[in-house]
């Protein structure tokens, strides 16, 4: 058997408790994927998005109604061992990759305040505008479990608000486009372990400034969501219940017990209506 055949073999066998079924149980609660989408599949060239293209890969071939998939890398500036990493990985795992180029690494480069965010934002823009020339009317990232807990506790600590990481979104400037996160139910041990398995080897993150300002000479990581990692670590060594229950925090809100709460443009306190019976 070819080795991506076996590859493929293990997400719905070896770790269909871990893998599939978590990815399954996403993908119905969230309706994230429905009859006649095309669906630009979002690979970084990292474990989550390379797994993801698989997990959407088996979906297809097994689903019960047809829908269509682009596998979409977008080269933001890659030196050339990691392109050709991304590539070699497509190849071994048996997806077939479409890339696009843009130079998104030199814009932010030298950007001090918030380089990250600018990032992110301009790769999703570049993504949906690709990804529309293509078709398709959804993009697909592959955020798990732990990246939605972490961007909980994130926007506790750091932004003093309550919000998460959202399984889907419509897109503000691309109408007519949504956003997916088909992993949101996946936890990154199940991810790691699945990679150790098949000795696989992804590109952590290949970003010019991550490589420059977050990771001190000694290789240690200061991003605040590494700082969420090994907090959350910790809590996981004192209940396994903690990580659950963080993210049930978000789907069990009681607005009665909640001092102010916005949505949209409109802005609740509790005291507006204390006082009325």
């Amino acid at each position: 058997m070819e080795r991506y055949r076996e590859i493929e073999r293990s997400i719905i066998k070896k770790y269909r408790k871990t893998l599939w079924r978590p990815f399954i149980r996403g993908i119905q609660d969230y309706d994230l994927i429905r009859e006649g989408d095309r669906i630009a599949v979002c690979i970084s060239g990292g474990k989550d998005s390379m797994l993801m293209a698989k997990l959407l890969q088996e979906l297809k071939r097994h689903g019960k109604f047809p829908f269509e998939l682009v596998f979409l890398v977008m080269d933001p500036g890659y030196n050339q061992r990691n392109r050709r990493r991304i590539e070699e990985n497509a190849e071994l795992l048996g997806i077939p990759v479409t890339v696009f180029e843009s130079d998104i690494f030199d814009v932010v480069v030298d950007i001090r305040e918030s380089p990250c965010y600018l990032c992110a934002r301009m790769r999703r823009g570049f993504l949906y505008a690709h990804a529309k020339e293509l078709g398709c009317n959804k993009i697909a990232l592959g955020h798990h479990f732990d990246d939605v807990i972490e961007t909980i506790l994130m926007g506790m600590l750091y932004g003093g608000q309550m919000q998460t990481m959202m399984p889907k979104l419509h897109s503000t400037n691309f109408p007519g486009m949504e956003l997916i996160r088909p992993m949101y139910l996946v936890h990154e041990e199940a991810i790691l372990d699945w990679v150790r398995y098949h000795d696989l080897h992804f590109l952590q993150c290949a970003c010019r400034f991550t490589e420059q300002y977050e990771v001190d000479e000694n290789g240690a990581n200061h991003s605040k969501r590494q700082e969420m990692k090994e907090l959350i670590a910790r809590f996981r060594m004192i209940s396994p219940l903690i990580e659950k229950n963080i993210f049930r925090s978000v789907e069990n809100v009681n607005l009665n017990t909640i001092i102010s709460y916005h949505k949209g443009e409109e802005h609740h306190h509790f005291l507006d209506d204390y006082d009325k019976e």
